[in-house]
C-alpha cells in the first residue's frame, strides 16, 4: 500500500484541490473528517498530515476543533489558513480579528532558511483569504514569512515538524505553490513518492474479479469521463459480464449517441442502447422551470433503467462511476453539501442488487482522464468537457421540444468546432438557446428567429470561472456559420459573465 498523507477537513473550499496537489506529486492522499480522534490517525499511519482551511474564526464557542493530540504523534502537520490558525490557537497561541483583512494575491516576504521554503525566492506572491491571523505565536514556534499587515503569514517549529502558513500554497495564483507542497511532503515527511495510478487500477481489477466471481454486473452508462472509464476498468476485469446499459434519453450533443454506441459495443463487453427520446419528450411537455426539468429527467432516467434491468433477470452487482469528489461533495461533516450527486445513493433501495461496485471512488477527475487515455480510450470520451446529466434540455430556456433541440444540436456544434479550431485555452464552451426572438433581416425580408448565446469560461476547478475571451475573429464566424447554416436562428450573442455572479451553465 501506499504512503498517505491525510488532509483533515475543516469546511475548506480547497480541500479537493490540496488533496489533489498532494497526488499529483506521487503522493496518495484521503480525506478525513477534521473531527477525527488522534488514535484513528495514528491506525492510519499518515507520513504527514495537513489541515485544511475553514470559514469559522477558532476563538469562537462553536469553532471546529480538532483533537491536540495529534500534534503529539510526532507526524509532520501543515496547517493552511484556518489549519495554522487552529495549530497556533491548541497549542497556546492567539488568533484575533485583524484590522484589515487579507483577500486575494498579496506580496509576501518568505524565510527561505525554513525548510518548507527552501528553493524559493525571498519576495513572491500569495494568495490570502482571511480576516483572522495569528497574533502570538506558541512556545516553540518562529514566524518564517510575513506581509505589510500580517507578521506571521507563515509559522514553523521545526522540531517538532509542525508548520502553518497564512495562504493558500495549493491554487495557481500562489506563486510556486506546488514547490511549498513538495518541499513539505518530501523534505519534511519523508516521502518517497510511491503512489501510482497503473498499480490502483491493477488492484481495482484484482478486488472486482474477486468480488464477482461469474456473476453479471450491470452499469448505467452515460459516455462521460467517469461512466465511460468505469466501463473500461470493468471490461478488463470481467469481459461479457458486464452489461452496460446507455440510455438516451434524446438530449446529447449532435451525433453524440451514435459515437457513443460504435466504441462500446466493439469493447469485450455487453452493450445496449435504449432510445428513450419520445418518452423524455413526453414527460417534458410543457414544463419551463429548470429545477422542475432536472427532477423529471433523473426520475425517468432510473425508471428507463430500472425496466431495462428487469429485462436481463438476476444480475448481483450494480456498477457506478462515482468519484471521489462525488463522495465528498454529497455531504461531509463541516462543509455543507454542494451539490447530490445520483451516483451517490440515488438509485432506489429497492433494486435487487447483492452489492454495489464503484472503482473510482477514490479517485479525482484529473486521474480518471489519466486512466482512460492509458487504457486506449477515445480522445472524445476522456477529454470530454463537462455534460450535464439532463444534457441540452438545460441548454434551452423554457419548454423543450424536438425543434428547440435540433436547432441547439448544430449551433452547439459549431461553436465547439470553431473555438477547437481557435486552439483558445477555454475550459468548456457550448451554445445556449435562450428562448428569446428577435427582429432581423434575412436576405430582403424580415425575419423573427430564435436567439443563440455562446458561452465560454476558463477555470482550473470550476468553483469560480472567468469568461473566455474569445477573439472578434473568431465569434464573428461562429455568429456568421450559425445564422446561415442553422434554420430558425436570426442572432447570435456572446455571455461574458464570470462565475460568481454567474454559474457555468444558464439553468
Amino acid at each position: 500500500m501506499s504512503q498517505t498523507v491525510l488532509v483533515l477537513d475543516f469546511g475548506g473550499q480547497y480541500k479537493e484541490l490540496i488533496a489533489r496537489s498532494v497526488r499529483e506529486c506521487r503522493v496518495y492522499s484521503e480525506i478525513r473528517s477534521g473531527g477525527i480522534s488522534a488514535g484513528k490517525v495514528r491506525e492510519a499511519a499518515p507520513v504527514g498530515i495537513i489541515l485544511t482551511g475553514g470559514p469559522k474564526s477558532v476563538y469562537k464557542e462553536n469553532a471546529l476543533a480538532i483533537d491536540p493530540e495529534i500534534f503529539r504523534l510526532g507526524i509532520p502537520v501543515l496547517g493552511i489558513c484556518y489549519g495554522m490558525q487552529l495549530m497556533c490557537h491548541t497549542l497556546g497561541g492567539r488568533v484575533e480579528g485583524a484590522k484589515k483583512s487579507e483577500y486575494g494575491v498579496t506580496a509576501t516576504t518568505l524565510d527561505t532558511e525554513n525548510s518548507l521554503f527552501k528553493g524559493m525566492k525571498i519576495k513572491t506572491k500569495t494568495l490570502m483569504s482571511h480576516t483572522d491571523k495569528v497574533t502570538k505565536l506558541p512556545d516553540g514556534f518562529t514566524g518564517t514569512a510575513s506581509t505589510a499587515n500580517t507578521e506571521y503569514a507563515a509559522c514553523a517549529d521545526e522540531k517538532r515538524k509542525l508548520f502553518g502558513i497564512q495562504f493558500h500554497p495549493e491554487v495557481e495564483l500562489t506563486e510556486s505553490g506546488i514547490r511549498i507542497i513538495r518541499n513539505f511532503l518530501y523534505g519534511i515527511c519523508g516521502a518517497t513518492g510511491d503512489y501510482d495510478i497503473d498499480d490502483y487500477v491493477e488492484r481495482q481489477i484484482a478486488a472486482i474479479r474477486e468480488k464477482v466471481g461469474g456473476e453479471r454486473i450491470i452499469l448505467a452508462l452515460s459516455g462521460g469521463v467517469d461512466s465511460s472509464v468505469c466501463a473500461a476498468i470493468l471490461a478488463k476485469a470481467v469481459g461479457k459480464q458486464l452489461i452496460c446499459i446507455f440510455v438516451d434519453h434524446g438530449f446529447m450533443r449532435l451525433n453524440e449517441g451514435d459515437r457513443i454506441e460504435r466504441v462500446f459495443s466493439s469493447m469485450d463487453l455487453q452493450f445496449i442502447r435504449v432510445n428513450a427520446e419520445e418518452r423524455f419528450l413526453t414527460k417534458l411537455a410543457g414544463v419551463s422551470e429548470p429545477e422542475k426539468k432536472r427532477k423529471i429527467i433523473g426520475a425517468e432516467f432510473i425508471k428507463v433503467f430500472e425496466d431495462e434491468a428487469k429485462k436481463l433477470g438476476d444480475v448481483s452487482f450494480l456498477a457506478q462511476g462515482t468519484i471521489y469528489p462525488d463522495v465528498i461533495e454529497s455531504g461531509s461533516e463541516h462543509a455543507a453539501t454542494i451539490k447530490s450527486h445520483h451516483n451517490v445513493g440515488g438509485l432506489p433501495k429497492d433494486m435487487s442488487f447483492r452489492s454495489v461496485i464503484e472503482p473510482l471512488s477514490g479517485l479525482f477527475k484529473n486521474e480518471v482522464r489519466e486512466i482512460g487515455a492509458r487504457m486506449g480510450l477515445k480522445d472524445f470520451l476522456v477529454n470530454r468537457q463537462p455534460f450535464p446529466g439532463p444534457g441540452l434540455a438545460i441548454r434551452i430556456i423554457g419548454e423543450i421540444t424536438r425543434e428547440k433541440l435540433e436547432i441547439l444540436r448544430y449551433a452547439d456544434d459549431i461553436v465547439c468546432s470553431e473555438i477547437k479550431k481557435s486552439r483558445l485555452n477555454a475550459s468548456q464552451y457550448f451554445a445556449v438557446f435562450t428562448g428569446v426572438k428577435t427582429v432581423g433581416v434575412m436576405g430582403d425580408e424580415r425575419s423573427y428567429d430564435n436567439l443563440i448565446a455562446v458561452r465560454a469560461v476558463t477555470t482550473s476547478d470550476f468553483m469560480t470561472c472567468g469568461y473566455t475571451p474569445i477573439p472578434h475573429g473568431v465569434l464573428k464566424k461562429i455568429s456568421s456559420r450559425i445564422v446561415n447554416e442553422v434554420k430558425g436562428v436570426n442572432r447570435v450573442v456572446f455571455d461574458i459573465t464570470s462565475k460568481p455572479p454567474g454559474t457555468v451553465e444558464w439553468e
